[in-house]
């Protein structure tokens, strides 16, 4: 630039000389610049604003700077030019009136007029536009501290150490940005508008002037989130039961990656970085779990739920059952307790619209169409569906029962017990004749009302009586009557092991008899038993004599060390505490002693009856005999010989036994207590007649 100065400074000479050689033949007063009006100066640097003229001699020039005149000065005058004086260092002005800056600095950029005036001529005026510039360094790009995501703006601004910028050009991702609804372009600044995630990436300036450049860049990172969380429970499925294991995550989109933090309640569970993981989980842990996500940059957070739901299934099976309310009406009842979440109950048969939790019931009338009816009853669980039923009947037929036992206080106790099968269970009532029975001393009535009990030390206070038990529910009703009756055995038996040597007595007694014990008396040789001094005692009785006695709650009996040479015979006698009853028929065990008196009686009848038969007999073989032969004698008439036949009838070798096969063998002589020796005669015998042959001729 200092040899573009001097060059025109020739020229400005150079012209001076040629205007002053003509100025006599004009008459205009002409100013002119030499080279550009824009004149870029580098500070620091010197530079001359050239100007020439013609048209007259020695005009007076002046410059202004902007508005403001800074220099003046009459072209070949010895007087010194008048020039500001703050600006003297800097501003010389040239023998033509070009202006020159020495040392030029920032602060004479401007606008520059130079006007020429000579007496008698008119003004003349050129312009100059001066820009000085420096050196563009250390430049600095800068941004907020944070950029949110959904701000309104964000600013990007370039400060440096010097310069002076002529040109700036902002770049993102190396793409230019001009201004914009999303971009506004302004003095040492960008203005990002609504800034989003998509403006994160890397921001360029681009700084210039006739003497420098300088490029500069940034990084931006618009932070955002968290976004709408993702909760998502492992394995997927609707609800969890007691004892499974599950995995809980919270996740969600942001930079820089939201943290998350899980609460049930006032509790902080055990958690890393954002999955729960809940093993042999419980229904104290169902519930909603709320996850909190934060940007740490941001401090921006959301929250959102997720509900688990664990189910237990609740304990055994439903059960159903059907009671009485006032023994009027019908109650159906359904019941399966616990579970989590409690079961849902309901009788479809009887209601459709009604339904209840855990427990449920309906009333209804008791009417026919119940009895027998089957109710069920559905449990709804979301873990299983189940179901029970029940049946309402009315009271069965049944038969009493009769016991009796011995106090302590030594009364007879007689408990009369009435069951019938009902649903529900029947009402039992008591009553003797006409009257109620009513709880007392004598009578004692269970907690259910279905025993009896009678008290009292008379046994005689006992028989003839007539208790009646009636069981009842609202569907009908069932009475029994109870005779009680005294002592006495029903049933009694005898059992023998093979060798003889023990036997079991058994006996019965009749249901409503009053019996508290059992004597068992014995006839015969008496039963090895050592005595004290060592021989065992013998003999026998011709009478009966109690050898055992059993509460009345016994019907069997063993008797041990029998002789099976002997005989011996037992019975039982009941008794009601010192009352006796009848005694038991009387069993027999040993050999033979004789013919009873009953089968002697029937011998001596079955003697002349055998006689009267074979009598009958042979009259009857007799007659047919007799028959046949007059049959004979009858004439015969002859026959052709071709057709004559002859049926003769063959004896056999062997004699018939006509009876032998209807004989019946002869008794069990052992059973019935009578040996073949006791028999008081032998038995008769049949001899058959002599056999008969019988010809007919055809």
């Amino acid at each position: 630039m200092a040899w573009l100065g001097g060059f025109g400074r020739l020229c400005a000479v150079f012209l001076a000389i040629c205007s002053f050689s003509f100025q006599g033949a004009s008459s205009q007063l002409v100013v002119s610049p030499v080279g550009h009006t824009l004149v870029y100066a580098l500070a620091g640097s010197d530079v001359t604003l050239l100007v020439s003229f013609t048209g007259a001699d020695d005009p007076t020039v002046t410059w202004l700077m902007g508005g403001l005149p800074v220099v003046t000065w009459t072209i070949g005058s010895d007087v010194p030019p008048d020039i500001a004086e703050d600006r003297k260092k800097v501003l010389n002005i040239d023998p033509n009136g070009s202006l020159t800056f020495v040392n030029v600095t920032l602060g004479y950029t401007s606008n520059y007029t130079f006007e020429m005036t000579k007496s008698g001529l008119a003004k003349s005026v050129t312009s100059f536009t001066l820009e000085v510039f420096e050196s563009i360094q250390n430049v600095i790009l800068t941004q907020p501290d944070l950029v949110i995501e959904g701000s309104k703006q964000f600013t990007l601004q370039y400060s440096m150490l010097q310069g002076v910028v002529q040109q700036q050009m902002w770049f993102f991702n190396d793409i230019e940005i001009n201004s914009n609804s999303q971009y506004t372009v302004a003095e040492r600044s960008l203005v990002i508008h609504g800034p989003n995630r998509r403006d994160t990436g890397r921001y360029t300036v681009f700084l210039m002037n006739p003497f420098s450049n300088v490029t500069t860049r940034i990084n931006v990172t618009v932070l955002y989130g968290p976004e709408k969380p993702i909760l998502e429970a492992l394995p997927a499925q609707p609800f969890y039961l007691s004892g499974d294991t599950l995995s809980v995550s919270c996740k969600a989109e942001g930079f820089p990656l939201p943290t998350a933090k899980w609460d049930f309640g006032s509790q902080i569970p055990d958690q890393l970085n954002g999955v729960l993981n809940l093993t042999n989980v419980q229904t104290n842990q169902a519930g909603t779990y709320m996850c909190t996500l934060v940007n740490e940059q941001s401090k921006e957070k959301l929250q959102m739920n997720i509900i688990l739901k664990v189910y237990e299934r609740p304990s055994g099976n439903p059960m159903c059952s059907v009671q009485s309310v006032n023994n009027v009406n019908l109650q159906y009842y359904c019941m399966w307790p616990g579970g989590t979440p409690q079961a849902v109950l309901s009788f479809p048969t009887l209601s459709n619209t009604s339904s209840g939790a855990e427990t449920f019931s309906l009333t209804f009338n008791a009417s026919d169409n119940l009895n027998g009816k089957t109710v069920t009853c559905m449990a709804d669980h979301p873990v299983e569906q189940n179901q029970c039923s029940v049946t309402a009947s009315s009271p069965m037929k049944f038969l009493p029962s009769v016991r009796t036992s011995v106090s302590s206080d030594g009364k007879i106790v007689v408990t009369i017990e009435c069951v019938s099968e009902a649903s529900p269970e029947a009402v039992v009532s008591w009553s003797q004749g006409s009257k109620t029975v009513a709880a007392g001393t004598t009578y004692q009535i269970s907690s259910n009302a279905t025993q009896l009990q009678i008290r009292d030390y008379n046994v005689s206070n006992f028989i003839l009586q007539n208790y009646t038990c009636t069981c009842s529910n609202p569907l009908g009703s069932q009475r029994r009557e109870v005779h009680l009756q005294g002592p006495s055995i029903s049933d009694f038996s005898l059992f023998r092991n093979l060798n003889g040597t023990i036997v079991t007595l058994t006996w019965e007694v009749p249901p409503t008899s009053v019996v508290t014990g059992f004597d068992i008396q014995m006839k015969g040789p008496y039963l090895p038993n050592k005595s004290r001094n060592g021989t065992q005692k013998r003999g026998s009785a011709d009478v009966f004599h109690t050898i055992q006695q059993k509460p009345g709650s016994v019907r069997s009996v063993d008797i041990f060390f029998l002789d099976p040479s002997l005989t011996y015979r037992f019975r039982v006698i009941p008794k009601a505490l010192m009352v006796e009853g009848e005694p038991s028929e009387v069993q027999r065990i040993g050999p033979g002693e004789g013919l009873s008196r009953a089968a002697i009686a029937g011998i001596a009848a079955g003697i002349p009856c055998s006689l009267f038969f074979i009598v009958l007999l042979g009259i009857a073989i007799y007659f047919c005999f007799h028959s046949n032969k007059n049959k004979s004698r009858q004439r015969r008439y002859p026959v052709s010989r071709a057709v004559e036949k002859v049926i003769t009838t063959q004896t056999e070798t062997t004699p018939h036994h006509l009876l032998t096969g209807g004989l019946k063998s002869p008794p069990d002589y052992n059973r019935l207590n009578l040996t073949p020796s006791e028999r008081s005669m032998a038995l008769p015998t049949f001899v058959p007649p002599a056999p008969v042959r019988v010809a007919t001729t055809v």
